[in-house]
């Protein structure tokens, strides 16, 4: 069965690094990956455009409702996830806890603290690391590294991507953190007045990113090596993200931090032949 082209450019057109690494998964598997992303981007889209397109949202969310109740709605990407939410046999509560966590984009811009944070966190990022463990069939043991990894790499997300997220009026970080550090604004022109401040933040967040990051890494031992490469090349981009970022905090200002395609598909085939190489 092959992707829809509407589901194909949906993914292109969004994250460089999944698409890259999504496309060296095997075909049944990357089929229902590009219906994932494509699901979780369009969604995203309605809340993160300027001005927001609310009704575009709750429109869709209605129609996700119908596909799920059976019905055919027109729409390929949503009528093509509900297919493969009960194809995999998705819980319920992953796709409701998405959704509410893309409705709180409508309404909510800043956290108080961590666990306010980790309500938005488990349905924005956490479910989408168990939609992909139920995608590759892993057994439930692996589900808390799962959890872990899309955690993470939101939270790499929410620092590079500081600079996009004041232009929607929102602040991904917890507020009594930000305080710790005195920490009145995440605008550039406040922090370069006070840039150890603002580094020594940054860094603290970052430091938050490798603990989740390293307890994502004890799943790993869970997926097959023909699915640990995809996943793993991801994983090791989002790591050079926050290198980059961690050697010159300030560069969130000036350019938004990505891989290369090259440095992508290069670290692919690093992957492959390390893996390769275990299994002899």
């Amino acid at each position: 069965m092959k992707t829809d082209k509407t589901i194909y450019s949906i993914f292109k057109k969004g994250s460089k690094t999944y698409f890259y690494s999504t496309i060296f998964f095997p075909k049944n598997v990357r089929r229902d990956v590009f219906i994932l992303y494509s699901f979780l981007r369009k969604a995203d889209d309605y809340v993160d455009s300027i001005p927001q397109d609310d009704k575009g949202f709750y429109k869709f969310k209605e129609r996700y409702q119908d596909a799920r109740n059976g019905d055919s709605t027109g729409d390929v990407v949503v009528d093509s996830f509900a297919g493969l939410e009960k194809r995999k046999n998705f819980e319920k509560g992953w796709v409701d806890a998405f959704l509410n966590s893309m409705e709180m984009d409508l309404y909510k811009s800043s956290y108080k603290n961590m666990d306010e944070l980790l309500v938005y966190l488990y349905g924005s990022s956490e479910v989408v690391g168990l939609f992909m463990a139920s995608i590759m069939d892993l057994p439930t043991e692996s589900y808390t590294a799962a959890r872990y990894l899309g955690r993470a790499m939101q939270y790499v997300n929410f620092i590079r991507d500081i600079s996009e997220d004041l232009q929607l009026g929102r602040i991904y970080f917890p507020q009594d953190e930000m305080d710790e550090y005195d920490i009145k604004t995440l605008e550039e022109d406040s922090n370069r007045l006070e840039p150890v401040n603002f580094e020594l933040f940054l860094k603290k967040q970052l430091k938050t990113y490798y603990h989740w990051q390293n307890e994502a890494e004890k799943g790993f031992k869970y997926i097959p090596p023909r699915y640990l490469i995809p996943i793993k090349t991801a994983s090791d981009m989002y790591l050079w993200t926050a290198k980059q970022i961690e050697k010159e905090p300030f560069l969130v200002y000036k350019r938004k931090v990505k891989p290369s395609i090259p440095k992508i598909v290069s670290n692919i085939f690093s992957n492959s032949v390390r893996l390769s190489l275990s299994q002899v």
